[in-house]
């Protein structure tokens, strides 16, 4: 609609730009359906360019647009235009406009719709297509449409990179050529930056070579400027980062790390359970009725907590095996919440001694684990970049695919991941 030109009232309310509303017809069933027209009294060939104000024809062509207050039905008078031109080919051509580019069947702001419906929130598609009146290869192709150009835009500095994997379906078994059974489970690794959280990337694998073929993509300049990356205690990614990002030191996530403790702790509880009863752990166990109780923080414990931990240490423990093994995930709890790399390698000398007082295979093998990713947890002390961000990214990712009951293209599952996060970020 074009500024200071009088307008009906249906074209104000319709408000779809470059049309006017030319009639309603409301039928039996309360159905609507509503005729417009273009505003041009003229149109450019797209072969020469040249413009001509001749209508040769006009047909009338259903076109879907978003609802408004229910169900709509759009008809466009479409006109075709005749083309004078002598030297060109094309003698008539159809208009098109912005709302209903050519060979479209549904306007641009439904489109719009559509992906912000698909994209803003974790929904399937299919309740989408039905909800706008589409078909789901409709939808598909929006998606694959928007993807990408957001594949194609502009590369954005990143500071902070996390690097984290997750599960893209379900593990599978199929028979290899010589008629033996092989398990396969497809993984995907996510790359974010943690400053903002976005998805920068996804690709297929669980390996250093899927990290390192999706650094080596991006361009030089973004590669050296990456300062930090934050990743769980994986050798292959670890191996991976230090040829493709020579400026970026490397953070290991403590979540993991507590977690190895906690890991250790259990694998003492239920060892000293089977030394002393044969048995593994039952509900008349103290230790075994507890077990949450010894992998909580202590500085989380309440009084009553401390209480019925002191009871479970003093009845099921004998060995004191249990309570050292606890003594030592507090330690490096402690480690890991200090603020300096000073305090923490001080912290790291007494954890070293509880470990060698205990004597213990599951601590032992833990403080390995922690002296051979001992400069990745200084930078971590030193940083404090975690890959919080690349979990809940990695939420995310398992929510969409939870709607989505699972995806067999992973060219649509990457797309959907890039899309959500580029919708939450520009929210």
């Amino acid at each position: 609609m074009s500024k200071g030109r009088a307008v009906s009232a249906a074209t104000v309310l319709f408000n779809l730009p470059d049309y006017r509303v030319v009639r309603v017809v409301r039928d039996h069933a309360g159905d609507r359906t509503v005729t417009v027209e273009t505003l041009s009294v003229e149109a450019a060939c797209p072969s020469c360019g040249v413009f001509t104000s001749s209508a040769h024809q006009r047909t009338l062509q259903r076109v879907r647009d978003v609802a408004f207050d229910g169900p709509v039905t759009v008809v466009w008078d479409k006109k075709r235009w005749r083309c004078w031109e002598i030297g060109c080919s094309r003698r008539s051509f159809v208009e098109a406009t912005a709302q209903v580019p050519a060979r479209a069947r549904f306007t641009t702001r439904l489109g719009a719709a559509v992906l912000s419906a698909v994209t803003a929130e974790v929904r399937a598609v299919d309740r989408v297509a039905k909800e706008f009146g589409l078909s789901w290869p409709t939808v598909g192709r929006l998606l694959a449409a928007a993807a990408k150009e957001l594949a194609a835009g502009p590369v954005r500095l990143t500071r902070a990179l996390g690097i984290d994997e997750h599960r893209f379906r379900s593990v599978r078994w199929f028979k290899d050529e010589a008629g033996a059974w092989r398990r396969v489970e497809p993984w995907s690794v996510l790359f974010t930056d943690l400053d903002s959280g976005a998805v920068l990337g996804v690709v297929d694998g669980r390996d250093g070579a899927a990290v390192r073929g999706w650094l080596r993509s991006r361009p030089r300049w973004w590669r050296h400027r990456v300062q930090v990356v934050a990743i769980d205690p994986s050798a292959a990614f670890r191996a991976a980062l230090h040829p493709s990002l020579p400026n970026a030191r490397t953070s290991v996530d403590h979540f993991h790390l507590v977690k190895l403790a906690n890991d250790a702790v259990t694998a003492v509880r239920r060892r000293c359970s089977w030394e002393e009863r044969d048995r593994r752990g039952r509900a008349v166990d103290p230790a075994w009725a507890h077990r949450l109780l010894l992998l909580r923080g202590a500085d989380t414990l309440s009084t009553r907590g401390w209480a019925k931990l002191a009871h479970v240490l003093d009845v099921d423990d004998p060995s004191n095996e249990i309570g050292a093994a606890w003594r030592i995930k507090e330690q490096l709890r402690i480690l890991l919440r200090c603020t300096t790399v000073a305090d923490a390698r001080a912290a790291r000398v007494v954890l070293a001694n509880y470990v060698k007082t205990a004597d213990m295979a599951e601590t032992t093998k833990l403080m390995r684990t922690l002296d051979r990713w001992w400069d990745p947890i200084e930078v971590l002390i030193d940083t404090r970049v975690t890959n919080a961000r690349s979990e809940a990214a990695n939420l995310t990712c398992k929510n969409l695919k939870r709607t989505g009951r699972g995806y067999r293209n992973q060219s649509n599952y990457h797309a959907r991941i890039m899309l959500h996060s580029a919708a939450q970020k520009t929210a």
